[in-house]
């Protein structure tokens, strides 16, 4: 975790040096690419965790990253889009398997994390634009469960929704940073084992946070 804040730390000095190379006003029309990186947070959701076990720690933490995809439409104070991204989590579980002979123990990592929605959004300066976003989400958990002599892995896809908001500041040249907070929840999971079999869909109740920094291009 701490690796993972180290990242977040260094992206977002990046960031705020180069914050003062902006030199035009925006137009925030067309397709975008862009580089992320961030914290990433989950855990049970409200009615699943245990609120009076404050020794029990049911949260995954780590860094996130990844890349994101999008188009804008610029209406002069207004900016909406559609939006895509793929993510890599750090997040994961850390439980010794010494002493164990049998798969009553597993490890999770958060793996990866997918989301297509849109935006939308207002201008607060020439080039600065600060925007709401939502839509799908799903997330892929990795499961290895091991004996101490044979490792077994599996996972379990995740579906749900995702809200968010932040801000983004145009630079030169159609390079852009931005900057957002988005909150994921998970409804309904399918497990797959290693064979390949899926198992009938399932009520989750999975909450995670994310902060998120980034730099693109828009074309």
């Amino acid at each position: 975790m701490k690796k993972g804040f180290a990242l977040v730390l260094a992206a977002t000095s990046m960031a705020a040096f180069a914050v003062p190379a902006a030199a035009q006003d925006g137009d925030f029309t067309g397709p975008r690419v862009e580089a992320l990186i961030g914290y990433d947070s989950v855990r049970p959701g409200s009615t699943v965790d245990i609120d009076n076990a404050e020794d029990i720690d049911q949260t995954i933490d780590d860094v996130a990253y990844g890349v994101g995809i999008g188009y804008d439409f610029d209406m002069g104070n207004a900016v909406v889009g559609l939006e895509g991204e793929w993510l890599e989590s750090e997040a994961s579980t850390d439980y010794s398997t010494n002493g164990f002979d049998t798969f009553g123990v597993s490890n999770i990592n958060a793996g990866r994390d997918l989301y297509l929605g849109a935006r939308a959004g207002f201008k607060v300066g020439p080039s600065t634009l600060l925007y709401a976003k939502g839509g799908y989400t799903n997330a892929k958990m990795n499961i290895l469960a091991t004996d101490n002599e044979t490792d077994v892995k599996s996972n379990i896809n995740l579906d749900g929704w995702r809200v968010g908001a932040g801000v983004e500041h145009q630079l030169a040249g159609n390079l852009f940073l931005k900057g957002e907070y988005r909150y994921s929840q998970y409804k309904e999971g399918e497990a797959e084992a290693p064979s390949g079999f899926e198992s009938d869909r399932f009520d989750v109740d999975l909450d995670r946070h994310q902060v998120m920094v980034g730099a693109g291009l828009r074309f």
